[in-house]
């Protein structure tokens, strides 16, 4: 699980990065969007088209080069390149095709809350069944822990979705880098789950 949340996660877990070191940049501006109050005009490191090819390719490659797993590689290449295909479809306008590109794509659903929610929430509920059919619970942390991890992850949608607009640009940033504390919790809990075994008459 925690490579499956790391590939589709890394290109908004390496954003507060960047915009730490100065290489990108973001502003508040509630009523932007109805979704979001992020103007997202300057991330063309890690949002732009063709730096996410890069970016999927290199965790895709690193982990075929790693664990010898052209599979796995493959997946985690698609799941990093995900996040740009979600993005291209929620997005405004905002991401560019490569770093000073002055073409600017998406077609805007987070002008719509129904429409993102309707999108979200059926792409989590899957995800979660999908895990919780082909692994079980060894002990309680795969158990309750599992339960307790998925709702955090939810309340964390809702939080984002619902709650009023970050502060600053520096609490933003700062949220951004706890949020890496969710891929170890992952690893932690999927050692904690084995495979179901499926058997047939």
């Amino acid at each position: 699980m925690g490579w499956l949340l790391l590939a589709p996660l890394l290109l908004d877990l390496l954003w507060p990065l960047f915009i730490a070191a100065g290489l990108e940049s973001v502003q508040i501006v509630p009523g932007i969007t109805v979704v979001t109050p992020l103007d997202l005009h300057d991330y063309p490191y890690t949002h732009s088209l063709v730096t996410s090819l890069f970016w999927s390719v290199l965790l895709g490659g690193g982990y075929l080069l790693w664990r010898h797993d052209r599979r796995g590689g493959l997946v985690l290449g698609i799941g990093v390149f995900s996040h740009w295909i979600l993005d291209f479809v929620t997005h405004r306008p905002d991401m560019p095709l490569y770093p000073g590109s002055t073409t600017f794509v998406g077609l805007g659903l987070w002008n719509s809350l129904a429409g993102t929610l309707v999108v979200g929430v059926a792409m989590f509920v899957a995800g979660v069944i999908v895990y919780a059919r082909v692994t079980r619970a060894r002990d309680r942390v795969g158990g309750i822990g599992f339960a307790a991890f998925m709702a955090l992850l939810a309340l964390m949608y809702v939080g984002a979705l619902f709650g009023p607009p970050p502060p600053s640009v520096r609490a933003l940033t700062i949220a951004g880098l706890i949020s890496w504390v969710v891929i170890p919790l992952a690893w932690w809990i999927d050692a904690h789950r084995g495979s179901r075994t499926v058997t047939t008459a």
